[in-house]
C-alpha cells in the first residue's frame, strides 16, 4: 500500500499573499483558520466568528472616531462659551449662560435608546436612512455633544484665573485668552476627550439594538437572539480590547504634552 503524502502545514500559507493581492482577506482568514484548526468543522466556525467580529470591530470604530470627531468640534466651542459666558469670567452674560445651560442639561438627561428614537427623522434627512452606522452616528453625535461640552466647560474652568487677568493686563483680546486656555488646558482636554470616546463606545453597543450596526448589533441579533455564547462574549472582548486601546493612547497623548509643557 502506497504511503500518503501529507503536505507540509507551512506550505499553506503561500496561498494567503495572493488571496490579500486579489483583495480578498476573507480567503486569507479562513486559510489561516483551517491551517492552525485540524477540526473542519470548528476551523469553519472560528472563521465565521472572526469573519464577523472583524467587520462589526471596523463599522464599531468608525463610528466611534466619526462621533468623537464630530462631537468635538462642536463640543468644544460650547464648552468654551459656557465657561467665558459666567458672571466672573471674560465674556459675561449669566442669562444667556443659564438658558444654554438649560438645554445642555435637558439633552444630557434624555437615555440614549430614547434618543435614537427622536433623532430619527433628523437621521433620515442627513444620511438618507435612519438604521446602519451613517445613521448612529448622528445619534452618538447630538448625544455626545451635550455630555463632552459639560467636560469641557469644567477643564477650561480650571485655568489659573491670574494667568488670565495676567494676559488681559498684555494687551491680550479675548480671542487670544482662549487660545491661551485651551494651550493650557491640552493634557486635560485630552483626559476628557478620552472619557468622551469611551462613553460613545458604550453607546454604540446600544445603538446595536436598534440596528445602529458594529459589535452591538452582532451581540444582540447573532449572539444573543440565536443563543451564540461564542459570538456574545466575543463582542463583548473586542468591546473591552478597544475601550483599552482608547485609554492606552489617550493616556500616552496625555504624557507626551505633559512632559512638553
Amino acid at each position: 500500500m502506497e504511503e500518503e503524502i501529507t503536505q507540509p502545514w507551512i506550505l499553506k500559507f503561500i496561498a494567503m499573499p495572493q488571496s490579500l493581492i486579489d483583495n480578498d482577506p476573507e480567503t486569507s482568514l479562513e486559510i489561516l483558520c483551517h491551517t492552525l484548526i485540524s477540526n473542519e468543522e470548528i476551523a469553519s466556525r472560528v472563521f465565521q466568528v472572526c469573519n464577523s467580529i472583524s467587520f462589526a470591530s471596523l463599522e464599531t470604530i468608525y463610528m466611534v472616531l466619526l462621533s468623537g470627531f464630530f462631537a468635538t468640534l462642536i463640543g468644544l466651542p460650547l464648552g468654551m462659551f459656557l465657561t467665558i459666558t459666567k458672571r466672573d469670567s471674560i465674556l459675561p452674560m449669566p442669562r444667556t449662560n443659564r438658558i444654554l445651560g438649560v438645554f445642555v442639561n435637558l439633552f444630557r438627561s434624555f437615555p440614549f435608546i430614547v434618543l435614537i428614537l427622536v433623532v430619527w427623522p433628523i437621521s433620515r434627512f442627513i444620511v438618507g436612512s435612519s438604521i446602519g452606522p451613517n445613521a448612529a452616528i448622528v445619534s452618538l453625535t447630538i448625544a455626545a455633544i451635550p455630555f463632552v461640552a459639560r467636560l469641557f466647560e469644567n477643564t477650561l474652568d480650571e485655568v489659573n484665573k491670574g494667568l488670565i487677568e495676567a494676559t488681559l493686563s498684555m494687551g491680550a483680546n479675548k480671542f487670544d485668552i482662549m487660545k491661551m486656555m485651551i494651550a493650557e488646558s491640552k493634557p486635560a482636554l485630552i483626559n476628557t476627550i478620552t472619557i468622551m470616546m469611551i462613553s460613545i463606545v458604550g453607546y454604540s453597543a446600544m445603538a446595536g439594538a436598534v440596528g445602529g450596526g458594529g459589535l452591538g448589533t452582532l451581540a444582540l441579533f447573532e449572539g444573543f437572539n440565536n443563543s451564540r455564547d461564542d459570538i456574545l462574549y466575543s463582542c463583548v472582548i473586542m468591546l473591552m480590547i478597544i475601550v483599552q486601546l482608547i485609554q492606552s493612547i489617550g493616556d500616552f497623548i496625555t504624557r507626551k504634552l505633559r512632559t512638553k509643557s
